[in-house]
């Protein structure tokens, strides 16, 4: 399941996040030590190396892109 927002291309996983939320995000991918930044053109940028890293952006990016109903969904599969 993603969560609305994201976008597919062949080079990148491109995901919109609020400016509000950007740098929110940015903080935690860097706890997590990922290499997150902010471009000059506001895009957020991170480094993926692996498939964890690519789990563990994915799961902080749910946090702040998924609507209720898909956050819902993805607790209720957890719990099965």
């Amino acid at each position: 399941m993603r969560p609305s927002g994201y976008q597919s291309t062949a080079e990148s996983l491109i995901v919109k996040v609020s400016p509000g939320d950007r740098r929110q995000v940015q903080r935690r991918l860097r706890e997590l030590s990922l290499n997150a930044w902010c471009s000059a053109d506001g895009q957020l940028r991170v480094e993926i190396n692996n498939d964890v890293e690519a789990a563990q952006v994915h799961s902080v990016l749910q946090q702040f892109v998924a609507t209720r109903a898909e956050l819902v969904e993805w607790l209720e599969q957890c719990w099965e």
